[in-house]
């Protein structure tokens, strides 16, 4: 990326509110451009939780342009066969792994959270210089922006950058459902999800000798209900909760963000824009969270790499014109699907699943 400036050879400034996935690869483009980066997290240490990312090819080409490509592809496992089964586990379809590969000239990837994380803070620890201020709550981040050319809120669904600066009209909603993630101790010899009435379940390859699982049920479903609730599923479904540590299960509730924001960006006064789960947090139904996030990342710092400074109000535009509507359009979708997915009248679903290519 070219480096910046206002046109007195001063590169900008910017601090980015949160340091998951999506603060941290737009710290690292916009440094990369030679910007001026400071991080601030609420979390006191960098977050070491999470699971696997399913990483899609237009988002592995944007890690590679931030930098981390060769991290990923050392850390990562192609994803490329997988079937989406009835509870008793006949196949009901293919997930599309294989088109996406013969279509995009590389397979989908595989990737855990923290390993993702960890080369993306190793990545921006080699510039020197590169703020990263852990355990900094930004309580006013209207304050904030006023210090700084840009002011990027990455602060997650419940956004404080978001609320200052575009209004609580678009906030988190639930989706009616409760997600136990977990990763256990056995390497699966099948992949997928599973469908069944008003609940659903996945597994993934991460690691050799480990599967990562999700389970979604409905609200309220404690973690000692959760095994009994797929005791008569298919292998190794019930497997998966005897082979994992309970104490290491992640729970959270689904949430999206509604309604969608008119805008992923402010000029009127500070400039302000939002990344990822700030600007459009989606059900996980269609796994693509982090590549979203990834994506809105490099193109944020590549606008205002080849605007600069002084014109960062048409960068913040010309980001907004790129990612908004993409966006949101998968936000949409993985919501929908989510429905189909959560439904109790299964047999039209199956009937239909039955019906793809």
């Amino acid at each position: 990326m070219a480096r910046p400036t206002d046109g007195t050879g001063e590169p900008g400034s910017a601090v980015i509110v949160g340091a998951g996935v999506a603060g941290l690869a737009c710290a690292l483009g916009l440094r990369r451009a030679g910007w001026q980066v400071t991080v601030l997290e609420r979390r006191p240490e960098p977050a070491r939780y999470g699971t696997a990312f399913g990483i899609h090819p237009t988002a592995q080409s944007a890690l590679e342009r931030l930098g981390v490509g060769a991290a990923l592809h050392a850390r990562s496992l192609p994803y490329r066969e997988a079937y989406i089964r009835a509870p008793q586990g006949r196949p009901l379809a293919r997930l599309p792994l294989e088109r996406i590969e013969r279509r995009e000239g590389r397979p989908e990837l595989l990737l855990s959270r923290p390993h993702l994380l960890d080369a993306m803070l190793g990545a921006l620890d080699a510039f020197g210089d590169v703020r990263i201020r852990h355990g900094e709550p930004v309580t006013d981040a209207v304050d904030l922006a006023d210090r700084y050319d840009v002011l990027i809120g990455a602060d997650g669904i419940g956004s404080t950058v978001r609320t200052a600066h575009f209004g609580d009209r678009s906030a988190p909603r639930t989706a009616g459902n409760t997600a136990w993630i977990g990763i256990a101790d056995f390497e699966s010899p099948i992949h997928g999800e599973t469908w069944g009435a008003g609940s659903f379940l996945g597994m993934t390859p991460i690691v050799p000798g480990r599967t990562n699982w999700y389970a979604v049920v409905p609200r309220g479903t404690t973690i000692d209900e959760l095994p009994g609730r797929f005791g008569d599923w298919h292998d190794p479904v019930p497997r998966l909760f005897a082979e994992t540590d309970p104490s290491t299960w992640i729970r959270y509730e689904m949430r999206h963000l509604a309604p969608a924001l008119r805008s992923f960006v402010s000029t009127r006064g500070p400039c302000v824009a939002l990344l990822g789960d700030a600007a459009h947090a989606m059900t996980p139904n269609l796994g693509q969270g982090a590549c979203t996030a990834v994506l809105d990342a490099e193109a944020l710092a590549r606008a205002l790499a080849a605007h600069g400074r002084g014109a960062r109000v048409a960068a913040l535009h010309a980001y907004d014109r790129e990612r908004r509507r993409s966006a949101q359009r998968v936000a949409l979708g993985s919501r929908t699907l989510h429905r189909v997915m959560s439904t109790r009248h299964v047999r039209l679903r199956d009937r239909a699943l039955r019906l793809l290519p």
